[in-house]
C-alpha cells in the first residue's frame, strides 16, 4: 500500500509534523508595544483511508494518530471491534501538505461501509434536515444501560478532583491555549488517558481509540472533557458503551434528549466547587 512518493513514519505524531510551531507576534496591552516569541498549535489535514479508498478528512494535531484513526473507526461505526482492524499506517507525501491513515479493514467492514457512501451519495439534503433524517439520528443512539453491565456510579468528590487536574494534564495545550482535551477517569477521580486535539471530536476520537486498544472496562469509568457538549460527543460516547460524559462547558439541547435516551448520566459546567447535571443523575452516588 505504500507509494515511491509516501513516507510512512511514526503513529505518535512525532515524525508526521509538529504540534506547536514557535512564531513570532506583537502584543499591544496597556498603551505599551511588544514582539515576543510563542508557541501555536499547529493544525494538520489527516486522511482517513480505507482499504485504499479516502473516506473522510479531518484537522487535526499530529499526535496520537493510530488512537484517533481506532476511535474514529469505532466511533462512526466503520468497525464494532477492533479485531476488524487489520493494520494502521501513517504516511505524508511531500507533494501534499497532509498526513494520509491508511486502514486496512475486514471485508464484511468495507463492503458496509461502501454501502454506506453509496447511501450518502444520493441523498441531496443536509445531514439533519426533515423529519426523516431526525428519526435516523435518533435510530442510531445505543442504549449504554445494558443488562448485566454494572456501571459504577460517580462520586461528587471524584468527579471535582479530575476536574482539578485535567488542565495540568493537557501538555501542548499548557504551551498554546488551543487545544481540547478529553480524559478517562476511573470512579477514584484519576485521570489515566488524556488526548488532546484542535477539535473537539478529534479528541474525544483519540481518547476512544487509546480506552478500546488497552482494552480496558467502559463500566468503571467517565469521560471528562474541556469543551462544550455537542450531540456528537453524546454519539460517539453511548457508541463506546460509556455511562457518563462530563465537561467544561454546556451541553446543546440536543446532546441532553439523546443523553436522555442512551442512558447516559450528562455532566455540564464542571467547575472547582460543583456541576449540573443535565440528564440520568442515578449515575451519581447520593452522598
Amino acid at each position: 500500500m505504500q507509494d515511491d512518493d509516501v513516507n510512512p513514519v511514526d503513529s505518535s505524531g512525532e515524525s508526521a509534523g509538529m504540534q506547536a510551531r514557535t512564531v513570532e507576534r506583537h502584543v499591544f496591552l496597556a498603551g505599551a508595544a511588544a514582539v515576543v516569541v510563542d508557541q501555536i498549535a499547529e493544525e494538520t489535514p489527516v486522511a482517513l483511508v480505507y482499504n485504499g479508498i479516502s473516506h473522510a478528512v479531518m484537522m487535526a494535531t499530529a499526535r496520537d494518530l493510530d488512537d484517533f484513526a481506532l476511535g474514529f473507526s469505532l466511533s462512526e461505526s466503520i468497525i464494532d471491534d477492533i479485531a476488524e482492524v487489520y493494520d494502521i499506517e501513517l504516511h505524508t507525501n511531500p507533494d501534499v501538505h497532509g498526513i494520509e491513515m491508511q486502514i486496512r479493514i475486514s471485508s464484511g467492514r468495507f463492503a458496509a461501509l461502501k454501502e454506506r457512501r453509496r447511501n450518502l451519495a444520493g441523498n441531496t439534503g443536509c445531514g439533519l434536515c426533515g423529519k426523516e433524517s431526525l428519526q435516523a439520528l435518533q435510530m442510531q443512539m445505543p442504549t449504554v444501560a445494558t443488562s448485566g453491565m454494572p456501571f459504577d456510579q460517580l462520586s461528587k468528590a471524584s468527579l471535582l478532583k479530575a476536574a482539578q487536574s485535567l488542565n495540568d494534564r493537557q501538555a501542548i495545550n499548557l504551551q498554546t491555549g488551543a487545544l481540547h482535551a478529553a480524559g478517562w477517569v476511573d470512579m477514584a477521580g484519576d485521570i489515566q488517558i488524556v488526548r488532546e486535539d484542535v477539535g473537539r471530536h478529534n479528541a474525544l476520537d483519540k481518547l476512544l481509540g487509546a480506552v478500546a486498544s488497552r482494552k480496558m472496562s467502559t463500566s468503571h469509568g467517565f469521560v471528562l472533557m474541556s469543551s462544550r457538549l455537542s450531540y456528537e460527543l453524546v454519539q460517539k460516547t453511548a457508541r463506546a458503551n460509556i455511562a457518563i460524559l462530563a465537561a467544561f462547558s454546556a451541553p446543546t439541547t440536543l446532546a441532553i434528549d439523546l443523553a436522555t435516551q442512551a442512558g447516559m448520566c450528562l455532566i455540564g459546567f464542571v467547575r472547582e466547587h460543583g456541576f449540573v447535571v443535565y440528564s440520568h443523575p442515578e449515575r451519581l452516588l447520593a452522598e
